[in-house]
């Protein structure tokens, strides 16, 4: 029986052979003669992985200091291994719990409202004709995101300034008053229009890309058989972005917890920690500030290992979605 078994796996290797005379050795040489051609492509792309290498992958290596009671004078190899001691303890801090809801809810927010914004944004920049005017409001609203939180949130601190704030006496003269830096619902409002003002411009890149690749001819036949701007955004339009708009949603979920430190560290006060305090600000007082280096990254393992399981999820229930649609 087991001769039998060898003497099929033989005629089975030769005839694989046959079909494919390449030997291992001839595809790898092919395939290094390959790489040698376009050796000046791969030297281009080697500072990018040497960089990556470096910042990215070798400090990876400090993840262990999640599970080790840290001592400077031991360093991260040296300190004495706890085990999963860290998250206990991480775990029954009430100001971690608040963080984490508090992550949550800005992120979703943000979703609800920042994640349209770009896609209406798009689909408007789309329908502008004039070539010059298009190009110069798409620069306009490029630019915020260029421009550093630490700049917007001084813009915000004078724009809002019960003294001379131009907005805040804008609204006070409406009989709106406003106490942005003191009310957790009115600053949460806050993070989400700034968030939307600096991101929405940059965000619309990949929409106006995409909204550049559907075939014209589809608008006219749709024009032809009477169909409105309204129904062709629903019928041709959004039906074309879907694919763009589900990587997004995917990529989007999957930074759900965590994310967002430069605009909050710069905009929240003591009086907002109810509301505004997050994770990434948690580890900033709590691992860098206070020197609780190994509580700081096992939130920041944490709070990595939920992104990746967000991220998962999310991909999984668009590709049923989706594998449901076709």
């Amino acid at each position: 029986m087991e001769k039998e078994q060898k003497r099929k796996q033989k005629e089975m290797k030769r005839f694989v052979q046959q079909i494919n005379p390449l030997s291992v050795k001839q595809k790898a040489k092919i395939k290094g003669s390959s790489i040698w051609s376009n050796r000046s492509i791969y030297l281009m792309l080697l500072p990018a992985l040497v960089l990556l290498g470096i910042f990215a992958y070798a400090p990876m290596y400090g993840v262990i200091l999640a599970f080790k009671e840290y001592s400077p004078r031991a360093g991260i190899i040296g300190s004495n291994f706890i085990g999963l001691g860290n998250f206990e303890t991480i775990f029954a801090l009430d100001g971690f719990w608040t963080a984490f809801r508090n992550t949550i809810v800005i992120n979703v927010l943000k979703l609800i409202f920042s994640f349209p914004a770009s896609i209406i944004l798009a689909v408007m920049l789309n329908a502008v004709k004039n070539k010059f005017f298009k190009n110069t409001l798409q620069t306009f609203v490029y630019l915020p995101h260029f421009v550093s939180w630490v700049v917007v949130s001084g813009l915000i601190f004078s724009l809002l300034d019960e003294k001379s704030g131009s907005i805040f006496n804008l609204f006070k003269s409406m009989g709106i008053e406003l106490n942005v830096f003191t009310d957790g619902n009115q600053f949460l409002s806050l993070l989400v229009v700034s968030d939307i003002w600096k991101e929405v411009g940059w965000g619309a890149i990949i929409y106006l890309a995409a909204l550049s690749g559907i075939n014209a001819d589809l608008y006219e036949a749709a024009e032809i058989d009477g169909a409105n701007k309204f129904h062709q955004f629903f019928h041709i339009t959004l039906p074309q972005l879907m694919p763009t708009i589900s990587i997004m949603l995917i990529l989007r979920v999957g930074g759900l917890i965590g994310g967002g430190f430069d605009q909050i560290f710069n905009l929240y006060n003591t009086t907002v920690y109810p509301v505004a305090d997050v994770l990434d600000t948690f580890i900033y007082r709590n691992g860098i500030r206070n020197s609780q280096f190994a509580l700081g990254t096992a939130v920041g393992l944490f709070e990595n290992i939920a992104n990746i399981v967000l991220l998962l999820s999310a991909n999984r229930i668009v590709s049923f979605i989706n594998r449901d649609d076709n």
